[in-house]
């Protein structure tokens, strides 16, 4: 991994997946960069509409390839319509806002888009058909993405000069796509699963242009944890209450090697929030049962909800980042 993208998590380290609630910009922006001050988040606002969505969010960055809204969802078009004006718009109000309460900002702050995989089993080609299922598209959609991100990175990087920025990759739909479950238009039969050799490939490619560090978010059980590794990402984000036993060498494994955990303990949505030491009871546990050296554990794991958190209130969405922030520091201050 080059120096450019090697990723150490500040000690006690909290952040956001993404989604907010609501549609108020400069609020969503002041409680991603105060409830968890150390890894600060760009959010995104999906109540606003078709756009401000996490796959139209990511569509409004891609380079040479635009998308329209259809009754069935996103689908590939010839030009840029009002739905991608709409989601550049957006996306540059959001960047304002965070500009605004990170003045005189330094250290990690998180971006996110959705990932290729992702992307190409969530919009459609002309026909109807998901991207996924046309090997050309889905090299089409890899390479107008990473020159849609390197353009969004540089431009919040402007923005926020002090900032070393972090990318996540939103990739929920990633074990699906390995595993054929993505399910065509009709409904009645599913798109081939693609190769693992080539999702590892089009995760390399945008992680190594990126020029930052990459982490990649999936809230779906079974993460790839090791084909993630390989294709070099920096963090692997997930839902921690979907670990299974057969996930701990794994999730060990990356652990072992650096990689930065970002462990979703905290509910997205509106729910009673325990001791916050308790909601990390599970991952203590685990890192004890693995053997792993307990002075580590409050700089390789991060503490996150665990996913987004767009149906929740804004009340508890910020009760709810502030609770990561606690629990993350009971890693540092009880590891055992």
């Amino acid at each position: 991994m080059s120096s450019e993208t090697e990723f150490s998590l500040p000690e006690g380290a909290a952040t956001g997946i993404g989604s907010m609630p609501g549609g108020d910009a400069r609020e969503a922006a002041r409680v991603a960069v105060e409830a968890v001050a150390g890894l600060p988040f760009l959010p995104e606002l999906p109540a606003r509409g078709p756009g401000a969505d996490m796959i139209g969010r990511t569509l409004g960055m891609l380079v040479e390839l635009y998308a329209r809204v259809e009754p069935s969802g996103w689908r590939f078009g010839d030009r840029p319509g009002r739905d991608t004006r709409r989601a550049v718009s957006w996306l540059a109000e959001d960047l304002d806002a965070l500009e605004e309460f990170t003045q005189g900002y330094e250290g990690p702050l998180k971006v996110q888009a959705v990932g290729p995989w992702t992307l190409a089993a969530g919009v459609e080609l002309r026909g109807g058909e998901a991207a996924l299922g046309d090997p050309g598209a889905c090299r089409d959609l890899v390479a107008s993405l990473t020159e849609g991100l390197r353009a969004h990175l540089a431009d919040t990087a402007r923005r926020v000069p002090g900032a070393r920025l972090v990318l996540q990759l939103d990739e929920p739909s990633l074990t699906a796509v390995l595993e054929g479950r993505i399910r065509t238009a009709s409904g009645y039969r599913t798109h081939r699963a693609v190769d693992r050799a080539v999702v590892e490939g089009a995760l390399r490619d945008i992680a190594s242009a990126a020029g930052v560090p990459v982490t990649v978010h999936s809230c779906a059980p079974d993460v790839p944890f090791a084909l993630l590794r390989r294709a070099g990402v920096a963090g692997i984000s997930f839902d921690f209450a979907l670990l299974t036993e057969r996930d701990w060498d794994a999730f060990g494994e990356a652990a072992e090697a650096g990689t930065a955990l970002f462990a979703g303990v905290v509910p997205g949505k509106d729910a009673p929030l325990s001791d916050p030491a308790g909601s990390v009871s599970g991952v203590r546990a685990l890192w004890r049962r693995l053997g792993l050296a307990p002075g580590a554990l409050g700089s390789s794991v991060a503490v996150t909800p665990s996913c987004g958190l767009a149906g929740a209130s804004p009340a508890y969405a910020r009760a709810a980042l502030a609770h990561c922030a606690k629990a993350a520091r009971s890693l540092v201050d009880n590891p055992e």
